[in-house]
């Protein structure tokens, strides 16, 4: 499609939100717009915002599903804290999210939308487009639903079909007015409605009729551009943290050798992990959906133990379940990768919002002293080198390792460089081949650097060999109750995770000035808020320092030595201070905890203003 002359303005970057009831299909919306945006070349963070249940009733504030897109001709790290402009497909949407908007937005609403029912079932008493209320945002009334049924007047489907691609038009629309490419998203109607040829022709119709809108309405003067972002040379696709999370797993499986298998549970936000893994059987990837949680993860341990490389995915309330077999696991010495995207709780909590509280949980969520290596990604792409780096750790320490992702991450997409697979590292699982022990195979001999075990396949002559949950005689395996000897394993396990930590890389602080008194400490994905937010304070003129981990059992060994070298330290936590408390009890800095828990990301703004109010006080 091509554009006639309008005035277009250029734009440094711009924050949409696209929100609906949950059946307008604001995801698929946002999605395409994306992707779009992605093959432009802009920069972009998203956050998709789902209703907890599976169909809330139609128009009603927990109906309301949305997405949010921040794209840009620069680097960026949110997907914005508020949006410039607010597509409401109908009042609920409306009301659910006006309170996010700055003075002067856009606001695109489908007026079709705005009956008193549909007013009075979100408690507008009277109709917000003709009551004043609006006056502050610059309000486009558009009637999306009856012309998109008009546009489809001509075509054969049935008038709740017709009804169904109002969000296409709404797409159509969005792509004229930031000038975003249309032929991905014509491919994509083209393929996904390959079998139904009459669906597909009516979406499509909606599309153009929405850009053809865009072109001919008075009701927008001007359109907008956003030009390409630079970025490092590469090739590059738009990402969601869950497939690059499966990418990384599948990626560990090949630099090390090992068949990969899944054992798992479906639970939100982990689902996707399993989905996006079955598809993957030509690179050697067995998924099993087991009936519960404890035998997903039995059966991952069981596939460690035969020589595979042994995951098992869910969230907060299935690691609960989980936690007696990855006991296990610590007392078998067995590697195996608990992927953790958390969740908000407790108990089923919020399903499907964000949150970062299961940090104690996978620290300490165990009977007995059961310690375990823990690793998180900072943003969606980061979640194939996470899941590589816990893959690693399980793999050459014989350990369960914890990969905490969480909610944002998993559903939130960013640009992604596709890396060189002939520069990942390797991975070397070291079997056991032979004796190693007066013509023996004793099970629980140690790697004097790793303190790791040996690792023998089920069936290697000579290697037969037998463990279990019961306590083990160091060296030989052998059951024992010996107090002498529980002490010694209990202690070399804990010293074998302690020693993970000379092969980790040691914390980066970034401090562009040298003379930042304050430290801002983050973990996953607060990353970029944090980032964001320190960009706001140093283009106000203050010195502030950052730095983030990866690493949370154990720590990078060169943290205690940073955390002491600043006069204030602020941990950002979407908990109520979980890392701050460890860091208290580990180096006796006395961090100062900023913290919410509300199931969504920290904004920069409030971060940035927490930060200066501790400047200010020094």
């Amino acid at each position: 499609m091509t554009s006639t002359a309008k005035t277009v303005v250029p734009l440094g970057h711009v924050v949409i939100r696209f929100a609906g009831d949950s059946g307008d299909g604001m995801q698929l919306t946002g999605d395409r717009f994306t992707s779009e945006t992605a093959g432009l070349g802009n920069d972009l963070s998203t956050l998709p915002d789902f209703p907890a249940e599976i169909r809330a009733p139609a128009g009603t504030l927990p109906g309301v599903s949305a997405f949010q897109l921040h794209f840009a001709d620069h680097d960026i790290m949110t997907p914005g804290d508020r949006p410039d402009v607010l597509v409401a497909m109908n009042p609920a949407a409306l009301k659910a999210n006006l309170k996010d908007l700055r003075p002067g937005s856009d606001l695109i609403i489908n007026t079709d939308e705005f009956t008193k029912r549909n007013l009075e079932k979100v408690g507008y008493h009277a109709n917000p487009l003709e009551d004043g209320s609006l006056e502050q945002y610059a309000v486009h009334d558009i009637a999306l639903t009856s012309m998109t049924l008009e546009a489809l007047a001509d075509c054969d489907v049935s008038k709740k079909e017709a009804e169904r691609a109002k969000n296409m038009f709404a797409l159509g629309l969005l792509c004229w007015l930031y000038s975003r490419p249309t032929e991905g998203t014509l491919e994509f109607l083209r393929t996904k409605f390959a079998k139904k040829p009459d669906i597909m022709a009516a979406n499509i119709a909606a599309f153009e009729a929405g850009w053809s809108f865009g072109e001919t309405t008075e009701s927008f003067s001007v359109r907008y551009e956003v030009k390409p972002a630079p970025m490092l040379p590469g090739t590059y696709r738009n990402i969601t943290g869950n497939p690059a999370l499966a990418y990384g797993l599948i990626a560990a499986s090949r630099q090390s050798g090992l068949p990969l298998f899944l054992g798992s549970y479906p639970i939100t936000p982990a689902s996707d992990i399993l989905h996006e893994l079955s598809k993957h059987k030509d690179f050697g990837v067995v998924t099993v959906q087991a009936e519960d949680e404890i035998a997903g993860v039995t059966a991952a341990l069981g596939a460690s133990y035969a020589g595979s490389l042994g995951v098992t995915t869910t969230s907060g309330p299935g690691v609960a379940l989980k936690s007696e077999a990855i006991g296990l696991a610590v007392s078998l010495e067995l590697p195996l990768v608990v992927v953790d995207v958390q969740r908000g709780g407790p108990s089923t909590g919020l399903p499907t919002k964000t949150e970062q509280a299961d940090l104690l949980q996978a620290m300490f969520g165990r009977n007995g002293e059961a310690p375990v290596p823990i690793v998180a990604p900072r943003s969606p792409g980061d979640c194939f080198d996470a899941a590589l780096e816990a893959a690693r750790i399980a793999i050459v320490y014989r350990t369960p390792v914890f990969l905490l992702s969480d909610g944002y991450l998993a559903n939130g997409s960013e640009p992604w460089r596709v890396p060189d697979v002939n520069k990942l590292p390797s991975i070397d699982p070291n079997f056991a081949t032979e004796p190693n022990h007066d013509g023996e195979f004793w099970p629980y001999l140690r790697d004097p650097e790793t303190l790791a075990r040996p690792w023998a396949v089920p069936g290697t002559p000579g290697l037969e060999h037998r463990i279990g949950g019961l306590e083990k005689a160091d060296g030989s395996g052998d059951i024992s109750y010996d107090p002498e000897n529980h002490d010694h394993m209990v202690r070399l396990r804990q010293a074998k995770v302690d020693a993970i930590a000379a092969t980790i890389p040691p914390v980066e602080v970034e401090d562009p000035s040298g003379q930042a008194r304050v430290l801002i400490l983050g973990w996953g994905s607060t990353y970029g808020p944090i980032g964001a937010a320190c960009r706001a304070v140093r283009a106000e003129g203050l010195d502030v320092a950052q730095a983030h981990l990866r690493h949370l059992n154990p720590f990078p060994a060169n943290l205690g030595e940073i955390l002491h070298s600043y006069d204030r330290v602020i941990v950002p936590e979407m908990n109520l201070g979980q890392l701050a408390f460890l860091i208290r009890g580990r180096y006796l800095v006395d961090a100062i905890g900023y913290n919410q828990v509300r199931g969504l990301p920290f904004t920069s703004e409030e971060l940035a203003s927490a930060i200066t109010d501790v400047i200010s006080n020094l």
